[in-house]
């Protein structure tokens, strides 16, 4: 949204247009599926519940926290106070039902003020991990807190610099002038957008840039076309965020491939919703749905 020049909130409603049938064509192949295949045995999912259920103190009040901060969005509260107020919440909750958590991650026997602080500090802001006797849910309860989002920081401020240096310098212009010429269409300038999305994500290996980039490249273009700027922001969405992970050297494709122990062409094959919802937003502008004007 703030590449395109719009608003979070704008943009989430006007990205559900295409998201939404993406979801459903995505949830009914995966049912066809999954319908032929046994994916894990029953006993090891009851071995998960169980060691989850020892571990921690499941209830029905955990999920007002998460209630609460959907409340927040839909009242449209801004997004630092809405997920502050669910920080909290989820402290609090935490040291009303989960004690041994709390001892765990404080590194303390008993538990007072102290124990609390440093478990809750800790949680947010530096890596931790819970142990049990189940090495795959080990391997789950693992965060890396604000420390771990750090690089994530770095590659947005980087991302963001050179998107700027490029656009000052003209060089954005430069780049874009060939490609812009061509465009007769909205299906065609959609279309492009979405390629140029997908061509960065190939060459500058970030998802982050396949955003910035093309997004400052085109987004004078989308005004001289008088389409309004949430139609930029659902195209990046569309097609430079969900397909950075089909990129074995994209840092998301990477950081899936080595999470998850499996190559990014082994699962290729199965992100249905990455290959469609380029494809699906295309449609749209080729059809004319939901493709919003600039009211003058």
């Amino acid at each position: 949204p703030a590449m395109s020049g719009t608003n979070l909130f704008t943009h989430i409603k006007y990205m559900m247009y295409t998201t939404i049938p993406t979801f459903i064509i995505t949830i009914f192949i995966f049912f066809i599926i999954g319908d032929s295949h046994v994916i894990i045995e029953k006993n090891n999912i009851e071995n998960f519940l169980s060691t989850l259920n020892n571990k921690f103190n499941i209830n029905l009040y955990l999920f007002l926290v998460p209630l609460i901060v959907i409340f927040l969005v839909i009242r449209k509260i801004p997004a630092i106070p809405a997920l502050l107020s669910g920080i909290l919440l989820a402290s609090i909750f935490a040291v009303i039902f989960q004690e041994e958590i709390i001892k765990d991650l404080s590194k303390s026997h008993v538990l007072n003020f102290n124990s609390y602080y440093l478990a809750i500090i800790n949680s947010m802001s530096r890596e931790i991990s819970i142990t049990t006797n189940n090495d795959t849910i080990n391997s789950l309860l693992i965060s890396g807190g604000m420390a771990g989002m750090l690089n994530t920081i770095w590659l947005i401020i980087c991302g963001m610099t050179f998107g700027g240096i490029m656009e000052k310098t003209k060089l954005l212009q430069i780049l874009a002038t060939p490609i812009i010429r061509n465009i007769k269409s909205t299906g065609s300038l959609v279309s492009t957008t979405a390629g140029t999305c997908i061509f960065f994500n190939i060459t500058t290996s970030d998802q982050y840039l396949s955003i910035i980039v093309p997004g400052r490249m085109f987004i004078n273009t989308y005004k001289e076309k008088g389409l309004a700027p949430e139609n930029l922001s659902r195209t990046l969405e569309d097609s430079g965020t969900v397909t950075s992970v089909l990129i074995p050297w994209n840092t998301c494709g990477a950081t899936q491939s080595a999470v998850l122990g499996v190559s990014t062409f082994a699962y290729i094959p199965y992100c249905f919703f990455n290959i469609i919802s380029p494809f699906m937003t295309i449609l749209y502008a080729y059809l004319g749905i939901k493709i919003k004007k600039i009211k003058k």
